[in-house]
């Protein structure tokens, strides 16, 4: 387990890794889990951390407390505190968030975000970025930046979701500054299934494929991401290269034995 701190000496992240899953929990539940650049800096390191470890199959990302992510922390705001330049400073807490966008994508495992209560704004962006969303029955994703003055292109929400969503959809709740709520989060795409422990779902998901042969599992995030942009023509060769690779493993021969083994148990 691993601990980052803000500037009041409470942690802001904290890191649980057993049997094969890796948690990751925004640790700000006084403030709603809202972001600092400290959070973020801290975010990024714990997810990075996490996808460079053979031993962790896959990652939950989850908010402590009744929501997961309230969006920026107006008070603390989003600056880097280590820099005089308000242009470089603000510029240096975007980059931030960024980042943490692109190592939910990037890490080799799947992220299963658990999600109850309010997702907004940088909360929204990065659930959206998990490959996988459960929500509680009060989960509520809201996108409120045009009625703040703001662009909806926030930590990459503008690309996401309308890949998961569809564009008329992501649009319509851009410009209406709107929200979703959890069954109709479910109705569009976005979350799995609604569930009474949000955090208990998303764990099982991610301890079923935490017993799955590895190779399988982080070949599909990589398919799953490239299917997003790359020709048919390209992404078929892409699949028959990872089922090559897959299919000559030991875990995937493996797995075939036992598979053939126990269809004949039956037959008999």
């Amino acid at each position: 387990m691993t601990n980052g701190s803000g500037s009041d000496g409470r942690a802001t992240v904290r890191v649980e890794v057993r049997d094969g899953v890796g948690t990751v929990t925004l640790a700000r539940p006084h403030r709603l889990n809202a972001i600092t650049y400290t959070l973020l800096v801290e975010l990024r390191e714990a997810l990075l951390g996490l996808g460079a470890r053979d031993d962790v199959r896959a990652v939950v990302l989850a908010g402590e407390g009744r929501a997961f992510c309230a969006g920026l922390d107006l008070e603390a705001g989003l600056a880097d505190p280590a820099l005089d330049d308000p242009v470089e400073a603000m510029q240096a807490g975007m980059e931030a968030g960024a980042a943490v966008t692109s190592a939910i994508r990037t890490i080799p495992q799947p992220v299963i975000a658990a999600v109850q209560g309010h997702a907004v704004g940088a909360g929204f962006a990065f659930a959206a970025a998990a490959d996988v969303r459960m929500v509680g029955a009060d989960a509520r994703f809201s996108a409120p930046f045009l009625r703040l003055g703001m662009s909806v292109g926030d930590f990459g929400l503008s690309w996401l979701l309308p890949r998961i969503v569809g564009h008329g959809r992501a649009a319509h709740l851009f410009f209406s500054a709107g929200a979703l709520d959890a069954g109709q989060a479910v109705a569009a795409g976005l979350a799995a299934g609604i569930s009474a422990d949000p955090l208990a779902a998303a764990t099982e998901l991610a301890s079923h494929l935490a017993d799955q042969p590895p190779y399988g599992v982080r070949a599909s995030k990589r398919l799953l991401d490239a299917g997003l942009s790359s020709p048919l023509h390209d992404h078929l060769a892409a699949e028959a290269r990872a089922q090559t690779i897959g299919a000559l493993s030991t875990a995937a021969q493996a797995a075939m034995a036992e598979t053939l083994a126990a269809t004949k148990r039956r037959e008999r």
